[in-house]
């Protein structure tokens, strides 16, 4: 069993799993393990449990761990080549493509915001401002394009209401149909991307 030490982090090959990386967290309450595309395994460590406990934590739950691995795999194969076309991508082609997109869906429902901002984030694929503007992360590209709408439409419902509420939730259907359904789709793309 091979093991990499940092100073907070410490990545560990586990049989049958691969390298899981268990990072120390002041926000984790408890032991929370995450498998993401392109980036693995991840288990947040509260400082309060040791690592040993944590190891045997993920040696309890290797099933689950397995079954995640398999689906992920398959969302790598599956979409891989969208990382190849955003690399391939000029910025500023991305940038039009998705100015262009935005413009539409804010026409076609009849919403308005202030400007619009394309970014590569780490942490998000949109977000709204108090003053209505808007900030795109470039990757939504790499997204179906039915996807990459939800989430402009989720930004633009915004602009009118600037909570996660009920009414918002209720806006934001009127548009796209089943939410929870398309946010469970959004998940499985997450952060690997990013």
């Amino acid at each position: 069993m091979r093991r990499k030490r940092t100073h907070k982090s410490t990545t560990i090959e586990i049989d049958g799993v691969g390298p899981v990386l268990f990072e120390r967290s002041k926000r984790a309450k408890h032991l929370n393990i995450s498998v993401k595309p392109f980036t693995g395994v991840r288990v947040a460590v509260p400082y309060r449990i040791s690592l040993e406990k944590a190891e045997k934590m993920v040696y309890a739950k290797i099933i689950w761990i397995e079954k995640h691995l398999d689906k992920i795999k398959e969302i790598q194969l599956k979409h891989r080549h969208f990382l190849r076309v955003l690399s391939d991508m000029d910025r500023a082609a991305a940038e039009k493509k998705l100015i262009k997109k935005i413009n539409d869906l804010a026409k076609k429902y009849g919403f308005m915001y202030r400007k619009v901002f394309i970014r590569n984030q780490k942490t998000r694929w949109g977000s709204c401002s108090s003053d209505n503007n808007i900030y795109l992360n470039v990757k939504l590209l790499m997204l179906p394009e039915a996807l990459t709408d939800y989430v402009i439409l989720h930004e633009l419902v915004h602009t009118r209401i600037k909570s996660h509420n009920r009414e918002f939730w209720e806006e934001l259907n009127k548009h796209v149909g089943d939410t929870r359904r398309t946010e469970r789709q959004l998940k499985e793309y997450g952060l690997g991307f990013l």
